[in-house]
C-alpha cells in the first residue's frame, strides 16, 4: 500500500500547469479519490504528479449566457450545495449527492471524475442526459467536446495526453423541465452498480424532450437513445424503460450479473422517468 516513488509537482498558474504536463509519465492530481488508491496498489506508477489544487479559479461555479460553467476542480459537495447548480442544473447537483460518502464528496473534483471516466462513476449519466460539454485545454489549444463524445470506453475518454479538463459547461435547464437521478449504489464502495439520469420537458400532457442516460451498466455510459425517442412519440414510460440497453453488452462481476444489470437498469429507468415527469410543470 506504498506508492512507487514519484516526482510532486503543485503549479501556482494554469499556464505552468499546462507546461508542465507535456510529455514525460504525468499523472493529474484532481482531488485523487482515484489515482492515490491506484498509485498505492502500484496499478499506476506515475513519475510526476502534478497537484492542480493551488491552480487559482479552477473550483468556480456560475451561470452566464444560460450556460453553468463549472470549474474542474469542484468539490462534489460544492456541485451538490451550490445555489448556481441547485438552481440552474438541480438534476447535476442532485447527481453529486448520491457520490460515495462525505469524506469522497468533500474532496473528489467533478474534473477528476470526469478525466477518470470510472464505467461506475455517475456523472456520466447527468452529464449525457444534461447535454453538457466538457471544455479540455493544452498549451496550444482550447476546445469544447460533447459529453456524448466524451466518454469512449472504460476510462477513456477523448483527452489528449497533454490536455486537462478545464471546465464543465451545462445547459441550463427550463422550467418546464423534469428532472431524477435513481441509482443502485455498491454496499462497499458506493460506485453505481446501475445509475440512471432522466429529464424531460412536458408539452401540456405530452412529452416534448426526454434524455435518459445510463451508468455502471456497460464499458461507459451512454444515452437510451430509443427509449428517449419512444416517449417523445407517445410511448408509455413502462414501455420506454424496457427498451433501456438494448444493443449494449451489460457488464458482469461478482456483485451483478449481466442479466441482473440490464434488469436494474430499466426498472431504475422507470423509476428515475416517473419521478422526472411528476416534477416536471
Amino acid at each position: 500500500m506504498i506508492p512507487q516513488t514519484f516526482e510532486y509537482t503543485a503549479p501556482q498558474t494554469l499556464e505552468e500547469a499546462l507546461t508542465l504536463i507535456a510529455g514525460g509519465e504525468r499523472k493529474i492530481l484532481a482531488g485523487g479519490m482515484s489515482l492515490i488508491p491506484l498509485m498505492k496498489l502500484r496499478l499506476a506508477a506515475p513519475e510526476e504528479v502534478i497537484d492542480l489544487g493551488r491552480v487559482p479559479g479552477l473550483n468556480a461555479i456560475a451561470e452566464s449566457g444560460g450556460v453553468v460553467r463549472i470549474g474542474a476542480m469542484a468539490t462534489h459537495h460544492a456541485i451538490e450545495s451550490s445555489r448556481a447548480t441547485r438552481a440552474h442544473c438541480p438534476l447535476l447537483a442532485e447527481t453529486a449527492g448520491h457520490i460515495g460518502d462525505v469524506q469522497v464528496r468533500n474532496m473528489g473534483t467533478i474534473g477528476g471524475a470526469v478525466a477518470h471516466a470510472d464505467p461506475a462513476a455517475d456523472y456520466p449519466a447527468a452529464l449525457l442526459a444534461l447535454e453538457a460539454q466538457i471544455r479540455l485545454v493544452s498549451a496550444h489549444s482550447d476546445r469544447t467536446v460533447a459529453a456524448s463524445d466524451f466518454f469512449l470506453d472504460a476510462f477513456t475518454t477523448a483527452i489528449e495526453p497533454d490536455e486537462i479538463v478545464l471546465e464543465i459547461h451545462v445547459p441550463v435547464e427550463g422550467k418546464s423541465e423534469g428532472y431524477n437521478y435513481e441509482k443502485v449504489p455498491h454496499p462497499a464502495s458506493g460506485f453505481a452498480v446501475v445509475g440512471v439520469a432522466a429529464r424531460v420537458k412536458k408539452d401540456g400532457n405530452r412529452i416534448a424532450m426526454a434524455r435518459i442516460g445510463v451508468t455502471g451498466m456497460g464499458a461507459h455510459a451512454f444515452r437510451a437513445l430509443a427509449a428517449e425517442k419512444l416517449l417523445e412519440d407517445g410511448g408509455s414510460v413502462a414501455d420506454a424503460a424496457a427498451t433501456v440497453g438494448e444493443g449494449e453488452t451489460p457488464n458482469a462481476d461478482l456483485y451483478a450479473s449481466a442479466d441482473y444489470r440490464l434488469h436494474l437498469a430499466r426498472v431504475h429507468a422507470a423509476r428515475a422517468l416517473t419521478t422526472a415527469i411528476s416534477r416536471a410543470s
